[in-house]
């Protein structure tokens, strides 16, 4: 796991926690590394979750099926992305989500249980790290939120506008870079790829925007009705 401290160390779970300290902190509170070939589940949809993870290496996705079998884009994950923050701490909830790997990837297992259980060296930082869960439930709920907000967006430019705004919010500006899968962006929005690539070009005809592959440039910031805010 040492080779993966550069990760460790920017994510929000260990923010305000001495870099030399996390590691012994992690035998503390019992996670492990477990490596997740491509296509595997860390998560698999109708079953409880007892653990949380953290993508160390890799990439991932979770997707949920719908009634009529569809397969629905719930988010794309990267190295730092959390897994299960929100469905561990509820351990009679089964999932609705599957989450799984897109490549052969590694994740930081950590159990419920252990992140909960009391410090037998009542060390300051395990007390920082169960603050900072509490920070990552919230920044969860919020991600979900805006989610929706995006979803019940009436036309698809309205759905990409929202999708763009949270990006340059998260990414402090409007010189963005978006995952490169056109289809994942689409199945994300809910929306057919062809709608998603003709709106696209409508925008940038437009003049709102600017990209190449997966390299955006928002200019709608002074135009009325849009800003990045």
């Amino acid at each position: 796991m040492v080779e993966k401290k550069d990760v460790l160390e920017s994510a929000a779970l260990f923010a305000g926690i001495k870099p030399e300290l996390i590691l012994g902190l992690l035998r503390c509170i019992g996670a492990r590394e477990v490596k997740v070939p491509k296509g595997g589940r860390i998560i698999e949809e109708g079953e409880p979750v007892a653990q949380f993870s953290i993508l160390l290496s890799g990439s991932g996705r979770s997707v949920k099926t719908d009634a009529e079998g569809r397969v629905i884009l719930i988010t794309l994950l990267s190295p730092g992305s959390e897994i299960g923050v929100l469905l561990c701490a509820n351990p009679d909830h089964r999932s609705p989500v599957t989450v799984q790997a897109d490549e052969d990837s590694s994740v930081l297992m950590v159990r419920f249980s252990g992140l909960m259980a009391r410090c037998a060296e009542n060390c300051p930082q395990h007390e920082r790290l169960i603050q900072n869960y509490a920070g990552v439930l919230a920044r969860k709920g919020l991600t979900l939120h805006e989610r929706i907000d995006c979803l019940l967006r009436p036309t698809v430019r309205e759905k990409i506008m929202a999708y763009l705004n949270r990006a340059s919010r998260e990414q402090g500006g409007f010189s963005i870079k978006l995952p490169p899968d056109r289809s994942a962006m689409a199945e994300y929005l809910n929306v057919n790829r062809s709608a998603l690539s003709r709106e696209l070009s409508s925008m940038k005809h437009d003049g709102l925007i600017d990209y190449y592959k997966s390299n955006f440039e928002l200019k709608y910031g002074n135009h009325n009705g849009w800003n990045g805010a």
